[in-house]
């Protein structure tokens, strides 16, 4: 029986994905539970094991093209067995995936005429001539013969060609989807939101010393260790309480204030940045925030993580502490209103009552969206933070 294998649904608001890479090519054996290719969206990258057994009959479409849920993208069957005639069907089977064929039918460019009469896109054109690709001896895939972006990166790949504007030596890679639209959103997000950063120093002893102090106690009980990031987190969900202007969005003339507080923590991966989201964080217990923290990264790196996991925050937090840095300036995730940067802890001089003592220290750094909040109310939101992790007991309740 022959098996149509479908793009899946990662999450409610998937509507289309792409896919990343095939792991098995046409003729291969299959087994059920095998990972069979990767999908790319906005946010994640997935494997896909296969539902069923089979040889990998027909893939309908290649790598890095974008096609809609459910929609099928490769056969699987015996090899005696006829195939329907899902190909014919299928938008996109000749070489052109459903997002083209709107850009093509509806607002994209006519394609460029060559003196012998070879259809080319500009895409394709312009990538040729990077490359010193010669279009004349390409088989366009595209609509009518005409010979597109994907067409000419097969042939780099085949000829492993050099782009001819770079010196010799320079290793050129693929953009990945996420690290393509951390991009766009990034610079999006810049070029909207008036964007400023306020800093703030926190005497994070006691908050140190109670952690060390709860350690032994929480382990044997929880089985999960306390991080200091689920010590902010959860002091950030206090403050987003009572300031809760930091916790909504701009929508055109309206200000949009979210009543849920889902906490987005960045995580840094291979293929680029991605916020995980903790939700109803404010009603969590540090044991809880710590449990979904860690299954969250848990599942961001070994690419097992859904859509909905990836989607939906409501204020994002960002600690590159761990990295030595002390002082930065985060970028709004958009279209949130603020994002909270943390900075390393150091032992620092400090004058207490007249005296110079050793205190371990942190910088804070909130970057918020000026048409939104004012510095004032921004700035008692940070200290706000800095007043609950000053005085830690209040994170126990």
């Amino acid at each position: 029986m022959v098996t149509e294998v479908k793009m899946p649904r990662l999450g409610v608001t998937m509507k289309q994905g792409t896919i990343g890479k095939w792991l098995k090519k046409e003729g291969d054996r299959v087994e059920k539970g095998d990972v069979l290719f990767e999908v790319e969206t906005e946010k994640l990258t997935k494997r896909v094991e296969a539902s069923a057994c089979g040889v990998l009959r027909k893939i309908v479409f290649p790598e890095k093209r974008t096609v809609p849920v459910a929609t099928t993208i490769a056969l699987l069957g015996e090899p005696d067995e006829p195939l329907p005639e899902v190909l014919e069907s299928v938008p996109g089977a000749l070489g052109m995936s459903p997002t083209e064929h709107l850009k093509t039918t509806e607002s994209a460019k006519p394609a460029i005429e060559t003196s012998k009469d070879i259809r080319v896109s500009p895409v394709a054109r312009k990538l040729a001539q990077e490359y010193g690709i010669d279009v004349t001896g390409i088989q366009g895939t595209g609509p009518g013969g005409r010979i597109v972006r994907e067409d000419i990166l097969k042939t780099v790949a085949a000829s492993r060609a050099e782009p001819v504007s770079f010196a010799k030596g320079i290793e050129v890679q693929p953009i990945s989807t996420i690290r393509r639209v951390t991009a766009e959103r990034m610079s999006k997000s810049h070029l909207t939101a008036a964007h400023v950063t306020i800093t703030n120093e926190v005497d994070v002893t006691e908050m140190m010393r109670l952690r060390q102090a709860m350690l032994p106690e929480i382990e044997r009980a929880a089985g999960v260790r306390i991080s200091y990031n689920d010590m902010i987190v959860k002091a950030v969900t206090k403050a987003l309480n009572e300031y809760s202007y930091l916790n909504s969005t701009l929508d055109e003339d309206c200000i949009k204030i979210s009543r849920d507080i889902h906490i987005g923590i960045a995580v840094s991966l291979d293929q680029g940045l991605m916020v995980v989201v903790i939700r109803d964080a404010d009603k969590k217990s540090l044991v809880e925030i710590s449990k979904a923290t860690k299954e969250l990264v848990d599942k961001a790196r070994q690419g097992t993580i859904s859509l909905d996991e990836v989607s939906g925050s409501t204020f994002t937090i960002t600690n590159l502490g761990i990295f030595g840095v002390e002082i930065f300036t985060p970028i709004i995730n958009f279209p949130e209103t603020a994002i909270l940067g943390i900075g390393r802890i150091a032992e620092k001089p400090v004058v207490m009552e007249g005296q110079i003592v050793v205190r371990s220290m942190m910088y804070l750094s909130l970057s918020f969206d000026h048409r939104i909040i004012d510095g004032a109310p921004a700035a008692k939101f940070l200290e706000r933070i800095k007043q609950v992790l000053e005085n830690p007991h209040l994170l126990l309740t």
